[in-house]
């Protein structure tokens, strides 16, 4: 079983509604899920983003670079249920509209720039396999991706779920 970053948009409308029912954002998902793995939206049209098993990397080299959001785990407790690997954390709109700008202004090369490939073994990212310099391009599609849609939802004033699957 893999851990897999998951993310989704949640307009600041439905935000106040979601906070008071969890089980109706949980259902909400799994609607947006089932529409768009028929759809393959891009990730500036879709609700659902997944950085798939690259999160733990991309945690690692934003936190090493001093990034002003934690995108990859977020920062406020949305539920205590388990949906996964714990409970699922947000970003309000203002934080993701910081991110969006933060993503735009940082690109991918310079948060691999002087990362040794062995510093994520060393530090135990998951999962493991950091064994030549070119294993650090690994999560350099999906940065680019997570860019576009957090792009996206600053531009739509959308908070996100955050969490671990």
């Amino acid at each position: 079983m893999s851990m897999i970053g998951e993310y989704f948009r949640v307009p600041a409308a439905e935000l106040e509604k979601a906070l008071r029912e969890p089980g109706l954002a949980l259902r909400l998902v799994a609607e947006a899920r089932e529409a768009e793995d028929e759809s393959q939206p891009p990730p500036a049209e879709a609700r659902c983003f997944s950085t798939y098993k690259t999160w733990a990397l991309l945690d690692f080299l934003l936190r090493r670079s001093g990034f002003p959001v934690n995108v990859v785990h977020g920062e406020e407790l949305f539920t205590e249920e388990d949906w996964g690997y714990g409970p699922p954390l947000y970003l309000p709109a203002e934080r993701v509209r910081l991110a969006a700008e933060a993503l735009r202004r940082t690109p991918y090369d310079r948060l691999v720039a002087g990362v040794d490939h062995r510093e994520p073994a060393e530090a135990r990212v998951y999962p493991q396999g950091w064994d030549s310099p070119e294993s650090l391009d690994w999560a350099r599609g999906r940065y680019a991706e997570l860019a576009l849609f957090f792009g996206a939802a600053a531009r739509d004033g959308d908070a996100l779920l955050v969490w671990l699957d």
